[in-house]
């Protein structure tokens, strides 16, 4: 197939723009290259270099005609979108209709979309949490991720644009970028082999679910070949708090550094972790990578 893939230059999109082009497909980028980085890409894939929010977008469209879109880019970091919840609307939300009105107009025949499960859910009261449980985002972040899945409701019953709708978890792995909020996994196995000490906010007791960016990738191709229009979970129903963590990234580090703590962030989640009985049910995915071999794979990455 002919695919677009926006956010393709960034940590998942990256990995998945890899896994298209290793199974035939044709593969062609939109990055505005703000987080993403040109050194992530697949040499085969073709980059466009612009903002999703761009209304040259439609030349895009026009010219490459995909079949099938892959929705990754956004404003991802949960504190900016708090900071500027002016700005985090017109990338995440104003930039996602830009894009379906380019799909809905050029007869895209298939709609992915990555969304989040820990920030539309917010501290839920069943853990694993399923995709039935109320969505109760306090983050302008979640706010714009649920708004955009409410746009592909929309297109989909109006204008018959077929989607899925993915719920990641807390996506770790290769290529992850370790800069800002990014991810607590990058941001501690990249301070500890430079010999800077990491910080852990709070006591350490918080919870999340970690799932490998290679699972994330396979919940991806999963969704591309089925017919479904619907809305998935992507974790592993594991939670592990951060302390946990931290001892886990340490054992896989030569280093006499220990974690220092501050104070709690305002507002944090407490808990999260999402029930994938239904991807596996409906989809046939699973998470194969536990998080001992994850965090292994991905500080051998971050050595090297």
């Amino acid at each position: 197939m002919k695919i677009l893939v926006t956010g393709g230059a960034g940590f998942i999109g990256s990995n998945l723009v890899d896994a298209l082009i290793n199974v035939g497909h044709d593969v062609c980028v939109v990055d505005n290259l703000s987080t993403g980085q040109k050194e992530n890409l697949n040499a085969k894939a073709k980059l466009f270099e612009m903002d999703i929010a761009d209304k040259k977008l439609s030349e895009v469209f026009d010219r490459e005609k995909p079949e099938a879109v892959f929705h990754l880019a956004a404003q991802i970091d949960v504190r900016k979108s708090v900071a500027d919840p002016v700005a985090d609307a017109q990338i995440n939300i104003l930039g996602s209709i830009n894009l379906l009105e380019n799909c809905k107009k050029f007869g895209v025949k298939k709609f992915i979309f990555s969304s989040t499960g820990g920030a539309i859910y917010g501290d839920a009261d069943i853990i694993p949490t399923p995709e039935t449980y109320e969505q109760k985002p306090i983050s302008p972040y979640g706010i714009c991720k649920l708004s955009v899945e409410k746009y592909l409701h929309y297109y989909h019953v109006v204008f018959g644009l077929p989607y899925i709708i993915l719920r990641y978890a807390n996506v770790y792995g290769p290529r992850q970028n370790f800069q800002g909020e990014a991810g607590v996994v990058a941001i501690f196995c990249s301070k500890l082999l430079a010999g800077n000490q990491p910080t852990i906010w709070g006591a350490g007791k918080q919870t999340r679910d970690y799932v490998f960016v290679g699972d994330v990738v396979a919940a991806n191709l999963a969704a591309l070949k089925s017919d479904k229009v619907d809305i998935y979970n992507v974790g592993t129903s594991v939670e592990t708090d951060v302390n946990q963590l931290a001892e886990e990234i340490k054992k896989n580090i030569s280093t006499d550094l220990e974690f220092s703590y501050g104070e709690a962030k305002v507002g944090e989640q407490q808990r999260s972790c999402l029930d994938y009985s239904k991807i596996k049910k409906e989809l046939g995915w699973e998470p194969k990578v536990k998080l001992i071999e994850g965090i292994k794979k991905t500080v051998e990455w971050f050595e090297k």
